[in-house]
């Protein structure tokens, strides 16, 4: 029996309650660290459509069960969003969302509240059709991710014990099927000076001028970095630049540069921190620590998960069958070819299927290029859409069961 079109008409028929639902995450602002009053509205909103189990785990993460089969898949979405930065460059406030031009808009509308939404309007779909024969399905909201993606899985999976078989990434894929993107670290780049008086500069050893040099070193190194057929190139940019003196009378005696890195197939952590040691010695600054941080950020329940920032490149292979079943639902629910590609920003798969190899795909509402802008929006026809194609894999795996 062909499922499909029945899922597709009945998630259409969800789109002023999606469009509603997704209003409303929008209007409550969650920042990384501050997501309780948003998890605490997803898990009313499971709890309305009737999930099995609702919970809040001790990170923060909410949790939506439907389902007891044996077999365990995970959907993913990040409640927190970044800030709103400068409130000048919005055209409204991006807190008080607006529905206009067939767009949901406001901060974390694409990024990635449209695909949270959707998630859980795609669980209630499957209750409603009972599409989860012999599964469980656990629909996520994790915590932190714009902070740190991957450390809310990392407590999932070591703490809470969930292992599933695939997870599900909601973040924007323009309704396109993804299978992976580039890895990311932060790089700390450490200079040391001696400081004089500002009167006489002559008699110290200036620490902003060494990081200075160090820096326009780094921006050369990308002219040097590795490109893959599939993910693109390696970058490496400054995006910070700190130093630190007695007062602003007197040169500096420390400085810090905080380095964002993408890293493209082959390339690793010990190989990147490598290319910028060398940087500096070519800037003829050997004397330098270069390191990669550690996030201790308390969670929304206080909860600190120490976590190294750096998120390592993840690719599901061509010929996966979990990639081959998301691209039979598409062709079945949308009677087109789906576009297979990936992101240029990174997710929580990188503390997912590098790391515990679990295998992940990406399907999500909203465009990419959004994610973080001013004035950001998600289509409406986007949502029912998403949470259509949720429903119908789930379909797709209870019958491959």
């Amino acid at each position: 029996m062909n499922l499909y079109p029945s899922i597709l008409e009945r998630a259409k028929k969800r789109e002023g309650s999606l469009v509603d639902f997704l209003v409303d995450l929008v209007a409550i602002p969650s920042p990384s660290g501050g997501e309780k009053a948003v998890t605490d509205r997803v898990a009313g909103e499971m709890r309305r459509f009737g999930f099995d189990e609702v919970r809040i785990d001790g990170l923060g993460n909410v949790i939506g069960r439907v389902g007891g089969g044996p077999r365990l898949i995970a959907f993913d979405a990040h409640v927190d969003t970044v800030e709103a930065g400068d409130r000048a460059q919005w055209s409204f406030d991006p807190f008080r969302p607006r529905v206009a031009e067939g767009k949901v808009w406001g901060r974390g509308a694409a990024d990635q509240k449209g695909g949270l939404a959707a998630m859980v309007h795609a669980g209630g779909l499957v209750r409603e059709m009972g599409l989860d024969r012999g599964l469980t399905l656990l629909f996520i909201g994790s915590v932190q991710e714009e902070d740190c993606e991957g450390m809310a899985w990392k407590y999932l999976i070591e703490e809470e014990k969930i292992r599933p078989e695939l997870v599900v990434l909601s973040e924007p894929t323009s309704l396109n099927i993804y299978r992976g993107h580039r890895g990311r670290m932060e790089i700390k780049v450490e200079v040391r000076g001696r400081s004089a008086h500002g009167s006489a500069p002559e008699r110290g050893d200036n620490a902003a001028y060494k990081a200075a040099c160090i820096a326009l070193e780094i921006e050369k190194l990308n002219e040097r970095l590795a490109v893959d057929a599939f993910l693109g190139k390696g970058t490496v940019a400054v995006t910070e630049i700190a130093t630190g003196s007695p007062s602003l009378c007197a040169v500096p005696d420390a400085a810090r540069l905080h380095l964002d890195r993408r890293l493209t197939a082959g390339e690793t952590k010990e190989s990147a921190l490598a290319e910028v040691r060398d940087a500096a010695v070519r800037a003829g600054i050997p004397d330098v620590r270069v390191f990669v941080p550690e996030s201790r950020a308390p969670s929304h329940t206080g909860k600190v998960v120490p976590y190294e920032k750096y998120f390592p490149t993840w690719v599901l292979e061509e010929g996966s069958s979990w990639l081959r079943q998301a691209v039979s639902v598409y062709k079945g629910l949308f009677g087109r070819e789906p576009k297979v590609d990936k992101w240029t920003f990174s997710t929580n798969g990188v503390g997912i299927m590098p790391v515990y190899g679990i295998p992940c795909l990406g399907f999500g509402p909203g465009d990419e290029p959004q994610a973080h802008a001013a004035d950001e929006c998600c289509p409406v026809q986007d949502l029912p859409l998403a949470a259509a194609f949720y429903a119908a894999l789930v379909a797709k795996l209870s019958e491959n069961g």
